[in-house]
């Protein structure tokens, strides 16, 4: 066995056996699995056995409005003057009541009136209220099936066409894009953790003077090398334990949230597509942060150091809005190809749109070009200011280390 094998599994042991990393792994599935079983208890909690009525009270000056009133547990009573409903309000005898002015067809306006200090009125009552009134509006027209439609006068359903004018097997929508959302953050913390763990261990060894004893016996790009594949194997190994729980999560939730779990789909491209950003990310963000662990005399001056690039690396969480709207704009297509960000965006703008395969090609190959030039510079920062201790080189000390390297 290599000495970068050893190091690589002594790495990879060392870091499964901690508890942070073994917390930060069953967070999630844990996490969501209470979430499901509270969902569960409070709606048999609030699942009452007898519907009982709700009374709001109504005042029509234009003595006009008297169909439907009843409207599944919501009945509307009908009070001759607003004296009278307000007595009935004050004894509790209903919950509210409105009242329909003279000129109600000239200005539509309703005054409301309740005890209860709200926001906004609850969005059942609006649509008791308004339905009240669309009926009776349009009671000359005689025709249940126009009074439903003028109620309900929209519901669109869009199909996506193929260019041969099929329909397309990713049709989008909130259901397709939300789980390669939420994947992209997990892929993106993940991504974080382990490479926070190569971080932390480079400060920790080069404080407690553990660094020289490994130098001693082995070169600094075998220590680089190996330090990565094990803390990258052990990142991998956290997105597969959320992966395989995803899928018995949703079995689980298909009793209680069957609608919408029946709506996700998670493709096999995406899946394949989720491996190979998250292990060229973490290659990437893993050389970096190991440059500023090489730099820097102290654990905690590197942890600062690293947050330019963790800022970076979450970019595309500060134009979520706009790649949303815009997920084939030039914005969105240059954090696409640029390879600090392209992790989370090519996972952001699955769910949104079709990626051309030339996007994802330059991507991916600028990627593995800025992991193999910067684990060089890397290698060299290691070779030079490893052992270097209580002072930080400055940016000419770092060129001039380039050069004579």
């Amino acid at each position: 066995m290599t000495k970068t094998a050893i190091i690589a599994r002594h790495e990879f042991v060392n870091t499964i056996r901690r508890k942070s990393y073994i917390l930060f792994t069953l967070a999630f599935p844990l996490l969501a699995l209470l979430v499901m079983l509270v969902s569960q208890v409070i709606s048999g909690l609030n699942r009452p056995e007898v519907m009982e009525k709700e009374l709001i009270g109504y005042v029509d000056e234009t003595a006009g409005f008297t169909l439907h009133t009843v409207q599944g547990k919501i009945e509307l009573q009908p009070f001759t003057t607003g004296d009278t409903a307000l007595r009935a309000l004050l004894d509790k005898d209903i919950k509210e009541y409105f009242i329909i002015p003279r000129d109600y067809l000239q200005t539509g306006l309703i005054q409301r009136y309740t005890l209860e200090r709200e926001l906004e009125p609850g969005g059942e009552t609006l649509t008791v209220i308004r339905n009240f009134l669309l009926t009776n509006l349009l009671k000359e027209k005689n025709e249940t099936a126009v009074i439903e439609r003028v109620k309900s006068p929209l519901n669109m359903v869009s199909t996506v066409l193929t260019e041969t004018g099929e329909a397309a097997p990713n049709q989008g929508g909130f259901a397709t894009f939300i789980i390669p959302y939420i994947f992209s953050l997990l892929l993106l913390m993940s991504i974080f953790f382990s490479s926070g763990y190569l971080l932390q261990g480079l400060g920790e060894e080069k404080e407690n003077r553990v660094m020289e004893i490994l130098l001693s016996s082995v070169s600094s790009r075998a220590l680089l090398a190996g330090k990565i594949m094990g803390l990258g194997a052990a990142g991998l190994l956290q997105v597969i334990v959320w992966l395989v729980s995803a899928n018995f999560l949703a079995r689980f939730a298909s009793s209680t949230f069957g609608a919408v779990i029946g709506m996700l789909q998670v493709p096999a491209d995406f899946l394949v597509l989720g491996v190979i950003y998250f292990v060229l990310g973490y290659l990437l963000f893993a050389v970096l942060m190991a440059g500023a662990g090489a730099v820097s005399p102290t654990a905690r001056e590197a942890q600062q150091t690293s947050t330019l690039f963790s800022l970076a690396g979450v970019v595309p969480l500060f134009f979520m809005t706009f790649i949303i709207e815009n997920p084939n704009h030039v914005v969105s297509r240059l954090l696409t190809i640029f390879p600090i960000t392209a992790p989370l965006t090519v996972m952001m703008r699955y769910g949104l749109t079709d990626i051309p395969w030339w996007e994802l090609a330059v991507s991916i190959v600028l990627l593995i070009l800025a992991i193999g030039g910067s684990f060089v510079l890397c290698a060299r920062l290691f070779r030079t200011f490893l052992l270097m201790y209580g002072k930080r080189p400055d940016f000419k000390e770092i060129v001039r280390s380039f050069r004579s390297a």
